[in-house]
């Protein structure tokens, strides 16, 4: 155990030490390569030491927002009118990769804050939603959640029975329903709702924290996302006020719009957590003798080692593109969806062969990529699951629609 905790020590050290296969970083502006600097130096320096504690005891920590918040985690890929980052979606993705390269948890709290908060009320909301909520979600002064998954609806979003009618006083509608598996809702000030008007179309609104009849009942006992916040939305004759409605969307279009810049995000994102096992076993091969080499020497552990990087390299050069074509404003829908599938399936691949490589240590919490394995497994459902992902490539290349 003296051994691990040595080579724990040292693994921290060097704990970002970055693995540009194809020589990635002559397609990154100084700007990128600022961002991601300034990032990882706070990941380094102020989640790192504590992450496994607060995976361990189930707690987000909560203290960490602000300085998040400062190195640009909220809403990098917003305009900066609405004081948010300012930023290309390359920026956004590279600071996506050094929060997860940490921890999937913290990742998320970022992407929904930035991508299914912050995102449509910039995308969809009225000037005065804009101005009101933007700036204080970007500092960290507001945090926000997203609801959309019910009960009973998770990959049929159409299907939601979450509703509001009008109060009859001009000013209010009245809102009911519940949402679950809410990243944030535990302590989020505001929150992001779909729901179905009296006419059955699904509309976007902005219910916050203190509105008699909304609670957030958090989820316990959960063994992936534990350094992340989790649970429900519930409202009972929530009195919501007119003007905290979206003007700029009805239907689907507008929940699945948000969640195509938080898949975005997610495909970047997982390649953090990819390199950081891949790190981990590449170090841990070098230092573990067996049969009188370090089992870097061996072919089968040679095998593993080569398949990660080359996997890793394949989903750099993926999400770079698509980072590209967010930039000019091309990027499709089944692109992105490609894109998180492919790259959330490579990331818990590699965990997974990560921790066969560092045998019984591998479970243990001296190293992170236990706690990868189990995070990766939420990231494989979440924002439209693999399956999911796989019919809209499907549908995509075919024009058929599975889903129909």
């Amino acid at each position: 155990m003296n051994e691990a905790k040595d080579f724990t020590r040292a693994s921290k050290q060097d704990l970002y030490q970055h693995h540009d296969y194809y020589l990635m970083d002559e397609l990154l502006t100084d700007e990128h390569k600022l961002i991601r600097a300034t990032v990882r130096d706070f990941v380094k320096k102020e989640i790192a030491p504590i992450i496994e504690d607060a995976a361990q005891k189930a707690l987000f920590p909560h203290y960490l927002i602000k300085g998040m918040a400062e190195v640009g985690s909220f809403g990098a890929q917003l305009p900066a009118a609405y004081g948010c980052g300012g930023l290309d979606y390359i920026s956004y993705g590279l600071i996506m990769q050094e929060l997860e390269r940490c921890d999937s948890g913290i990742r998320s709290t970022a992407s929904v804050q930035g991508s299914l908060v912050m995102y449509p009320i910039y995308k969809f909301g009225s000037e005065e939603q804009k101005h009101k909520y933007l700036p204080k979600l970007a500092a960290g002064e507001l945090m926000g959640c997203f609801g959309l998954t019910e009960p009973d609806h998770g990959s049929n979003p159409a299907g939601m029975t979450t509703h509001y009618k009008d109060a009859g006083d001009g000013k209010h509608v009245i809102l009911n329903g519940a949402k679950m598996w809410i990243s944030n809702s535990p302590f989020a000030d505001i929150a992001v709702v779909w729901a179905k008007d009296e006419a059955g179309e699904i509309k976007g609104l902005i219910a916050e924290r203190g509105m008699a009849g909304f609670t957030t009942p958090e989820t316990h006992n959960k063994w992936s996302l534990r350094a992340s916040a989790t649970g429900e939305l519930v409202f009972n004759d929530v009195l919501v006020p007119k003007e905290n409605i979206f003007p700029g969307v009805s239907g689907l279009k507008g929940p699945l719009t948000c969640l195509n810049s938080a898949r975005y995000g997610i495909s970047w994102g997982v390649i953090g957590a990819a390199l950081d096992c891949y790190d981990t076993a590449l170090r841990y091969s070098k230092e573990r003798h067996q049969f009188g080499k370090p089992i870097a020497g061996f072919q089968l552990q040679q095998k593993k080692l080569a398949e990660m990087i080359t996997e890793i390299t394949k989903a750099q050069l993926l999400t770079w593109r698509l980072g590209v074509l967010m930039n000019e404003g091309r990027a499709t829908p089944a692109q992105i969806s490609m894109a998180k599938r492919n790259n959330v399936d490579m990331a818990a691949t590699i965990a997974r062969n990560a921790r066969q490589m560092l045998g019984g240590m591998g479970i243990t919490g001296e190293y992170s990529i236990m706690r990868h394995m189990m995070n990766l497994e939420s990231v494989l459902t979440y924002e439209g699951t693999h399956d999911i992902h796989l019919l809209i490539t499907g549908m995509d290349v075919t024009g058929e629609n599975a889903f129909a």
